[in-house]
This record gives C-alpha cells, structure tokens and sequence, in this order.
C-alpha cells in the first residue's frame, strides 16, 4: 500500500480583481508519517509578482505534489483547500476538458497551462480533493492562510519542503486560548485512515 501525505493548501492574491500588478503567494502544510510512525510536518511556499488567487490555487497544488514526488515515490495524497475552483476543476470539470483538447464548449479555458500542469503533476500519486470553507478555525487552513499571506506580503518561495513551523504556530494560537481541544496528530490520523481505506472524500468535509 502506497504511504499517505495530506496537503492542507491555501492562496493569497494582495490586490486580488484590482487593475495591475497584484502579488501573491502559495502556502502549504504537507503531512506524512516516517517509517517508524512518527508525524512529519513540513511547508512549501511559492510567490508571484501578478496574479491572482485562482493562478496561485492551481501553482500550490502543482508545486505540493511534484515536490511530493522527488523521492520517486507514489504516494496516496488527500489536497484539502478552501479554493472551489482548485477543488471543483480537478474534480468535475478537468477530464472533460482534457478529453476534449483542452477545449471547452464556453470557449477558452482560463489558465489553461496552469491546469495543464496541474494534470500532469497528479499523474505522479493518487491524488484526492476535498474542500473545506476558508476562516472557520480549521487550524491546519488557516495556517496555511498565514504562509500564503507570508509568501505574497515578502514574494519568497521554499527551498523545497522545509521544516514546518506549524508546531510553533499552535503553541502561540494556543497561548491566545484558540484550539486548546484540537489534537493536529489525531486528525491527520483520521484523514490518514480515510484515505488508506480508499474511502472517497465528499466535495466538502468538514472535519478536514
């Protein structure tokens, strides 16, 4: 049975719709467990001069798996976002697309490279999607907010898949009196389970 990741993505546009150049950022929280059981965190950031919240929804997700796959292992991998047009594209709307040329009936395909990228990088895992509503105090969404926020504010993207700081960022949530009940092993450990069992993730999962 292929190992599991879990990747909690989210995206920043500062500026988003406005006419110029408008910054963003990418951020992501990989999750999987070492060989002897242990929970390993780690980050991924990714910036751009001009674009937009859709573009870098798209970026994270393709920059997440293919750095998932430098090992040159196939992996089992859950995306959760907040981005319905990350998570719907992948779901409903890509292989029709790609069936078709990558043409759609309504005309162009917008971001059409980006979500030509994006398909090639699932063809490396097994790759879920599920959505979860941004800013409803999912801890691991909302970190990831913060490094998308962090990558569009400074322009930076990661060496790679660096050390987390998710571990720090809870203790300091946890200091303010946020998510004191949350156990961050436990529900990678159910999603973990979910996925190994090959249980299909609804649209929207609320207990991401």
């Amino acid at each position: 049975m292929s190992p599991v990741a879990v990747v909690h993505l989210d995206e920043s546009c500062l500026g988003n719709g406005r006419e110029g150049d408008n910054p963003g950022g990418g951020g992501g929280l990989v999750e999987a467990r070492t060989r002897g059981g242990r929970i390993e965190r780690r980050d991924v950031l990714v910036h751009a001069p001009a674009t937009t919240n859709n573009r870098m929804a798209l970026t994270g997700a393709t920059v997440a798996l293919e750095l998932l796959a430098a090992k040159k292992v196939r992996l089992q991998v859950l995306i959760v976002s907040d981005s319905e047009y990350l998570v719907r594209g992948m779901r409903e709307w890509v292989s029709a697309w790609r069936s078709r040329g990558w043409t759609r009936k309504g005309g162009p395909i917008e971001n059409v490279e980006l979500w030509q990228a994006l398909w090639a990088a699932k063809q490396l895992h097994d790759v879920q999607w599920t959505w979860v509503r941004g800013h409803r105090g999912h801890a691991k969404n909302e970190y990831a907010n913060d490094l998308a926020v962090k990558a569009a504010r400074e322009q930076i993207t990661s060496a790679g898949l660096v050390p987390s700081g998710f571990d720090a960022w809870l203790e300091a949530r946890r200091a303010k009196g946020q998510y004191l009940a949350y156990d961050p092993d436990a529900a990678f450990a159910e999603l973990e389970a979910r996925v190994a069992s090959d249980e299909p993730f609804p649209h929207a999962d609320a207990r991401a």
